[in-house]
């Protein structure tokens, strides 16, 4: 559960920074959401891969 959270905190805090970038124009802005973007992809392989592992455990 914990880790879904994080994907969707990230991917949303992602969008926002990216979107805000364009009507600010601020560097940094741009660079977290792309850096947030990243780890929201990074964070989705994870979790593929630890439900893949403890597909055998019956409360996940």
């Amino acid at each position: 559960m914990f880790i879904i959270l994080s994907i969707l905190f990230s991917l949303v805090f992602g969008i926002w920074a990216v979107l805000s970038y364009g009507s600010s124009e601020k560097t940094a802005e741009l660079v977290l959401g792309i850096i947030s973007l990243v780890g929201t992809v990074g964070m989705s392989i994870y979790l593929f891969f630890f439900l893949k592992k403890f597909k055998h455990v019956s409360y996940l």
